[in-house]
């Protein structure tokens, strides 16, 4: 019976370890619709690779910084209750390479690609291992302290701070940090519009990613018998809810249509497995009018040139999604309890803290010794593996 438990298990994480895997194709998707043409081969080499660089980092260095535990053991010890501790590895390294995943998308366009995979590893091995171990493995006392303080543990269910947060706050010190596109914003005031290159490519990222999202949310139970529908029903009505007010506060724009329910799935993962579907839905519907506004601010008059708006969708909405799980995770808002306003808000605030300071300690010591940020002729051209560099070779023979 113990060795059936453990199989179940082992498959259940590892159903949502590929749901999630799946997830980098609509992360790839989404930029791929959303940079223009030259670029395209770029994003879509830098999000494989970045995965592959992110499953380095974090299998020798931080998921022992996040957990305590490695990986250097025989084979006969890895694989004790039939391997679970690997697939848990698998599902959360999914998590950890959506950081550089959800950066790619601000900083595009303008960043080198070796340079931005030298930041792939730091984040994913030290920076994000450090506050997702604070948040879900109790490191450094965080979690003690909050709920002394507050009478809550700060509540996290599948990583609206912890991963979209921390992403999106990352990927603005990066932006800030490698300045805007050349010929984006003019001495006169003047904005040079950059719309995307397809929107059917941009509509398929966002579908991928959504239908990926239940695997991201739901399984993040971790084992079979911790799985609740709750957080599916959640998912769906916060995903419904961003859909809406995006359509209503983007005017009908396409591409603010298919990121609503991603500022929707974002803002919900914190407290999925908390709220009434009715406070996912709000929760949801804020998330996607808050892209919309703050997408646009940011743009239009910030100035901050952050291509694919991450900052707003993952950092903002994440934001949001955390502390919305101190409002509607209460028992007086049909919620299930056991949290606390103050202890969500602390929670999030630290964790916006780490990201924007680990964001620009490595890309601040990047910039200063191999520099981060193509030259003007390479951005005119295209970034490093752009498709003028493919067209330019001659056929293969046949």
């Amino acid at each position: 019976m113990e060795s059936l438990k453990a199989g179940s298990d082992v498959l259940f994480i590892l159903l949502g370890a590929i749901m999630v895997l799946a997830m980098h194709a609509g992360f790839a998707f989404l930029e791929v619709g959303t940079v223009r043409k030259k670029n395209q081969v770029n994003a879509l080499v830098k999000i494989i690779t970045d995965f592959a660089v992110s499953t380095i980092a974090y299998f020798f260095i931080g998921y022992g910084i996040a957990y305590g535990i490695g990986f250097m053991d025989g084979a006969q010890a890895l694989t004790e209750k039939n391997g679970y501790e690997l697939v848990k590895f698998f599902f959360l390294l999914t998590f950890a390479a959506a950081i550089p995943a959800i950066i790619s998308g601000g900083i595009a366009e303008r960043a080198r690609f070796n340079p931005q995979l030298a930041a792939t590893f730091l984040l994913v091995a030290l920076v994000y291992p450090f506050f997702e171990g604070m948040t879900w493995n109790g490191n450094f006392g965080m979690q003690e302290w909050i709920a002394a303080t507050f009478g809550a543990e700060f509540h996290d269910f599948a990583g609206s701070v912890v991963v979209h947060a921390m992403g999106g706050w990352i990927a603005l010190g990066a932006v800030l940090l490698l300045g805007a596109r050349h010929g984006r914003y003019a001495k006169d005031g003047s904005i040079a519009a950059h719309p995307p290159s397809s929107i059917p490519f941009l509509a398929l990222g966002a579908w991928i990613l959504t239908v990926g999202w239940f695997g991201f949310n739901v399984m993040s139970a971790q084992t079979i018998d911790a799985v609740n529908g709750l957080v599916a029903a959640n998912s769906l009505m916060a995903m419904v809810g961003g859909i809406l007010a995006a359509l209503v506060a983007g005017r009908n724009d396409p591409g603010f249509v298919h990121n609503g329910p991603l500022a929707g799935l974002v803002a919900v993962c914190a407290g999925s497995d908390l709220m009434h579907p009715v406070g996912a839905l709000i929760t949801g519907a804020v998330a996607g009018g808050l892209f919309v506004w703050t997408f646009t601010l940011a743009q239009n008059k910030w100035r901050i040139d952050d291509v694919l708006g991450v900052w707003p969708l993952h950092g903002l909405c994440g934001a949001w999604g955390g502390i919305a799980a101190g409002i509607f995770g209460l028992e007086a808002l049909g919620g299930l309890g056991g949290v606390s306003l103050p202890a969500q808000i602390a929670g999030t605030l630290i964790g916006v803290a780490i990201a924007l300071t680990g964001s620009l300690v490595v890309y601040g010591l990047l910039k200063q010794t191999v520099g981060i940020r193509l030259s003007q002729e390479e951005e005119y051209q295209g970034a490093d593996l752009s498709i003028h560099r493919i067209e330019a070779e001659p056929p293969y023979d046949r």
